[in-house]
């Protein structure tokens, strides 16, 4: 589409040599979920494509966003003890976390069951994972209100969700190995168990106070703290750890930290927009701002990841940045006032945030697919679809023909 090709022969060789190689340790995931899950995939079809399983685990992520977002767009909903968020909805968006995360633990399973495991796989269930890393949290965010949890702390708690997610590729870019984090799983689990009890026992439970501490701070401490227990400290032992043993990929300092400028660089110019916006932006359109920073970092993420599958190296700032920049120098600083002797209005940049969300979805959307439909032709497989295998004799005629 367009004629824009995001894969060059050195990143499709890759992928041919890649082998997929991972260590799980988590005791949840090794005694309960993986046993499930395999007693599960038996239930399963054999012509169902391991994507699909993917993608329709990513939909039910989408689902409770467009529900929830229905009910309360600006997260005042639970600004008042009686939320106007109906508690059936919880607890469909409790029963849609737990269908994402079983179908998520069941994809590659169902790959290995039909003989249909590769890169795409793996590539595609990573890359629609880092879109529901900003896609969760949100949910969160509407049992405590933008009285108790403002904007500004709801973007700092989705830029923890970022890190914890794209500190796992780092280590993965520089060790060769997916170490899956304890984290994920209890996670999983905690969320979907936080929306059962909402719809039990009603959202304004998590208005509850313990003299200054309110239950939104505590959701922040647990979130920010078990990362930087569990996971960050781990990660940098493993990649130490590579680079002791001679195990990683034993690249230089530079290059071995470069996955991090593409996402430092986000990460300062979004905090400026939102620190900085002499309309105060975070707080007039929080969910499409945090919508339009976790379509960037996707796009950042899955650029990594193709980088680090095909063992090539990754970029240190990403072209979809450009335009934020600009969007950003213009909100947030004075010189764009001597030049057309004017301030840049509240409306209009509310309509600069959604324009730009919707550039840059269509941008995210196009580079995903098309890396989908370059990975697809060059393996000559289907993305959604398990091919026949062609029977020996019809496949000597074929080559013969040719």
């Amino acid at each position: 589409m367009l004629g824009i090709k995001y894969l060059d022969e050195a990143h499709l060789k890759g992928f041919e040599r890649y082998k997929y190689n991972s260590i799980d340790t988590s005791y949840l995931s090794i005694y309960v979920m993986h046993p499930f899950w395999n007693w599960c995939v038996k239930f399963l079809p054999k012509w169902l494509a391991p994507n699909l399983i993917t993608f329709t685990g990513f939909l039910m992520t989408v689902v409770n966003f467009i529900l929830i977002a229905y009910y309360d767009w600006d997260f005042s909903a639970a600004n008042n003890m009686e939320n106007s968020v109906p508690r059936w909805v919880w607890s469909v968006a409790a029963i849609n976390i737990l269908i994402y995360y079983n179908l998520d633990g069941m994809d590659g399973k169902q790959a290995r069951r039909t003989g249909t495991s590769g890169p795409l796989g793996e590539l595609f269930d990573h890359g629609l994972d880092s879109y529901s890393a900003v896609l969760i949290p949100i949910y969160m965010f509407s049992l405590f209100g933008s009285d108790d949890l403002p904007p500004i702390r709801m973007f700092f708690v989705i830029w923890n969700v970022f890190l914890n997610f794209y500190l796992t590729h780092v280590e993965k870019y520089n060790t060769g190995v997916m170490f899956l984090p304890w984290g994920y799983d209890f996670t999983m689990w905690g969320v979907s168990s936080v929306l059962f009890f909402t719809s039990i026992v009603g959202p304004g439970v998590w208005r509850a106070r313990f003299y200054s501490l309110t239950m939104a701070n505590v959701f922040e401490i647990i979130l920010i703290g078990s990362g930087i227990v569990t996971s960050h400290p781990i990660i940098i032992k493993n990649i130490y750890l590579s680079y002791k043993n001679k195990t990683g990929k034993m690249r230089p300092f530079m290059e071995a930290a470069r996955p991090l400028f593409a996402f430092l660089w986000l990460f300062v110019i979004t905090m400026i927009w939102c620190l900085f916006s002499r309309n105060n932006i975070v707080n007039l359109e929080p969910r499409i701002l945090f919508v339009l920073f976790g379509t960037l970092f996707s796009n950042i993420a899955c650029r990594l990841i193709v980088a680090q599958m095909s063992d090539t190296r990754c970029d240190s700032f990403n072209i979809l940045m450009w335009p934020l920049m600009a969007t950003v120098a213009v909100s947030c600083f004075p010189w764009y006032e001597q030049v057309i002797g004017m301030e840049i209005s509240a409306d209009a940049e509310r309509w600069t945030v959604q324009a730009l969300t919707i550039f840059t979805t269509i941008a995210h959307l196009h580079y995903g697919q098309g890396v989908v439909r370059e990975m697809c032709d060059y393996f000559k497989i289907r993305c959604f679809k398990i091919r026949k295998p062609v029977p020996p004799e019809q496949e000597l005629t074929q080559n013969a023909t040719v």
